[in-house]
């Protein structure tokens, strides 16, 4: 089933996730449904506050990277198999040089901007099994994993931003929030704690 996808402005994009047990009501369809809205709206990866439900999940695929330019064969076979289900994850470490990528994200459309993170990170999580994992990764599969994280965390790319690329924006983002922009996916928009789909 494809989810209207929550837009800037929501109160639960700021919302800090809460961890979640095997017994999650219905917690199986709606990682399939995570998925279906993903693949819907053309993104490579979903966090669940991007749905409406503000619990530590996000549902990352990042295959459709390998079609970016300047790649070596290691990352293309990396990105190429990187899908995976994330459940109350923990990000232990990040390392290296920051470096900057042109981000984008389906809460905010049409807004793209340049953002600073750390090459490599290692992440402990729950699969969709609930079985332990911790993986080390680094280049865009460690990007995609900081981007879905941040938002678990209440946290959107548009706030690693400066002060200037942030008042470039603001009409942008206002204009989110009030609904006034066109998308190619189902949203969903907040206001005066009402909520409307578009």
């Amino acid at each position: 089933m494809i989810l209207p996808i929550v837009a800037y402005g929501d109160p639960v994009l700021r919302k800090k996730g809460i961890e979640i047990d095997k017994d999650y009501p219905g917690l199986t369809a709606f990682i399939a449904n995570m998925k279906d809205t993903m693949y819907e709206a053309h993104g490579v990866g979903l966090a669940a506050p991007q749905v409406g439900k503000a619990i530590r999940l996000f549902v990352i695929d990042a295959s459709p990277f390998v079609d970016e330019d300047e790649m070596d064969e290691d990352e293309i076979k990396e990105l190429e198999n990187f899908n995976h289900v994330f459940i109350n994850p923990v990000i232990t470490e990040e390392s290296g040089e920051e470096w900057v990528f042109n981000e984008g994200c389906l809460s905010i459309p049409n807004v793209r901007e340049d953002v600073k993170r750390k090459p490599n990170i290692v992440i402990e999580y729950l699969d969709e099994n609930f079985e332990e994992k911790t993986m080390e990764l680094s280049g865009l599969a460690a990007r995609v994993v900081q981007h879905e994280y941040d938002h678990i965390e209440g946290i959107l790319f548009t706030d690693k931003l400066s002060s200037l690329k942030k008042k470039i924006i603001k009409s942008k983002l206002t204009n989110i929030s009030k609904g006034k922009m066109s998308a190619d996916y189902k949203m969903r928009f907040f206001k005066s704690n009402k909520t409307f789909i578009k």
